[in-house]
């Protein structure tokens, strides 16, 4: 039985940090281990150009650096094809044909893209390729044939967008040769973790992320760092658990969930410190992400292997890529010449 074609992905413009692995990573390596799905991962660095387009050393530096973190979390090689998104030219074709079946009314409507544009202060200075980035997203995932779409919440409208861009081709081509893909969300409770300085969102950009590649002594300050309770001064105070980043972490990273909730009795009736909370959140989360920096650092031996992995699974997916774009050809009567 044919499997079912799963496809997702990164920008290369750092290192990913564990936003990125509650949010999206975990879930795909659990996809990719049940053995029903054929993964297609990529490293979006056509995408990465949209808003770092005079900062090319960027993209090529953070491209290994994904590269590593995906291994790193257990996305294997030879179960998911890992790949560049600049190599499959398929794709840029697509997304051109894309762009005459969506209105620029729709495109600013995104709700994701007005929030990012908003986070950049772009201003009037909008790059066009930023603004129409979603529509590459769908050339993405329909050239695979993707069904499933394993992303965070925020991307929610980036799905609905490639499915009214099927819709739109399906029916101007009288064809039925794109599908409609699905999202793979988190699990409730888990689409957004939190920046260790209590900002709603972990990123890059704000400096406030926990990094899979962090060393124990970083990540040890870190959460010896993090926003707790402004009004738990001292160690008797009773102290609030809504919007105490500690607790937000525990919830997700911590297994016993027993314990959790015993501390936020504790916590909240008071007698506990934050320090010793901090403490126990740091074994928390070093028992979780020691062993995936320990593998990155082995797979950070050998470089040119990972080049080499990135290289065959480049190939491999321009094949799938070039299929589907073959049948999206005829489809649209511009195979002029058989």
């Amino acid at each position: 039985m044919e499997k079912e074609i799963y496809l997702t992905g990164d920008r290369p413009t750092g290192k990913l940090h564990i936003g990125h692995y509650i949010g999206s990573l975990k879930n795909r390596v659990a996809m990719q281990n049940e053995g029903i799905y054929d993964p297609y991962i990529m490293i979006a660095d056509t995408q990465a150009f949209t808003d770092n387009a005079r900062d090319p050393e960027k993209i090529q530096r953070s491209l290994v650096e994904v590269a590593l973190d995906y291994l790193a979390v257990g996305i294997d090689p030879s179960k998911s094809t890992i790949f560049v998104q600049s190599q499959i030219p398929a794709l840029a074709e697509l997304t051109m044909f894309y762009m005459n079946l969506v209105s620029l009314g729709r495109l600013e409507r995104n709700p994701t893209v007005k929030t990012e544009i908003k986070q950049k202060e772009f201003g009037e200075s909008i790059p066009a390729g930023f603004l129409t980035y979603p529509v590459s997203q769908a050339a993405d995932i329909t050239l695979f044939k993707a069904t499933k779409v394993p992303v965070g919440d925020d991307q929610q409208p980036m799905i609905e967008q490639t499915r009214e861009l099927v819709r739109s081709f399906n029916h101007a081509y009288n064809t039925d040769i794109l599908v409609e893909p699905e999202g793979v969300f988190p699990p409730k409770g888990q689409g957004r973790l939190p920046g260790i300085d209590g900002n709603a969102k972990m990123s890059k950009s704000l400096n406030n992320g926990i990094y899979l590649s962090d060393d124990a002594e970083t990540l040890a300050k870190k959460v010896k760092s993090m926003y707790t309770d402004p009004t738990h001064v001292r160690v008797e105070d009773p102290g609030h658990v809504e919007g105490n980043v500690v607790f937000t972490y525990l919830d997700i990273f911590d297994p016993d969930k027993k314990r959790v909730a015993e501390l936020k009795e504790h916590y909240q009736r008071g007698g506990l410190g934050d320090m010793k909370l901090k403490k126990h959140l740091l074994e928390v989360m070093e028992a979780e992400l020691a062993p995936i920096r320990e593998r990155r650092a082995e797979y950070a031996k050998d470089m040119p292997a990972v080049m080499a992995m990135l290289e065959e699974g480049s190939k491999k997916a321009n094949e799938k890529a070039e299929a589907t774009m073959k049948q999206v050809r005829a489809a649209m009567g511009i195979n002029y010449f058989g």
